[in-house]
């Protein structure tokens, strides 16, 4: 009847979860994969136990996020295998656009949100130009990971707004009647 759109929800929002609240496990699951990184990229030859205590906080962030049980299990692995790669330097800052595809997958953001992987990739292949020691990892990890939070923004905007993108909204039960 009216021309009124529906509120776009958040798609793991509306997922049935076995345990825990959304909010919870959101927040919880997100500072985990966070702070399991930030542990990870801070270890070196004399802080080895640190190493294994950031990868398990870190897949562990990934395993309570709320989602698809399939689509938390695919992101583990290549996130993680990411933050090691990235204890080679700076150089390797291009590989943030692994977690963030799986950032994606997780937070079940529509394919056409998807083209948003070309700033972080495009930020991994910049940064290398003005930071090559290791010494430049911190602001290039800085630097990387505000392209990778404003990424994930501007495709959360993507994915909640058809009508920009020539997408169509489905009907809810009861506008189809």
């Amino acid at each position: 009847m009216g021309s009124e759109r529906p509120r776009w929800v958040e798609p793991t929002r509306a997922l049935p979860l076995r345990w825990g609240h959304y909010s919870d496990r959101y927040a919880f699951g997100l500072i985990l994969i966070v702070a399991g990184g930030i542990q990870l990229q801070g270890s070196n030859t004399w802080t080895l136990p640190f190493l294994l205590i950031g990868t398990l906080a870190h897949a562990t962030g990934w395993a309570i996020m709320p989602a698809s049980g399939w689509r938390r299990l695919v992101a583990v692995v290549p996130a993680s295998a990411q933050l090691w790669i990235l204890l080679t330097g700076p150089l390797s800052v291009w590989t943030f656009t692994v977690p963030y595809l799986c950032w994606l997958l997780v937070r079940h953001r529509p394919p056409r949100s998807y083209v948003t992987v070309l700033f972080p990739l495009a930020a991994g292949f910049v940064l290398p130009r003005f930071f090559t020691e290791y010494s430049g990892m911190a602001p290039a990890l800085g630097i990387a990971l505000a392209v990778v939070v404003a990424s994930a923004w501007l495709a959360r905007m993507l994915a909640a707004s058809p009508e920009r993108t020539g997408a169509r909204a489905l009907p809810t039960s009861s506008q189809s009647r």
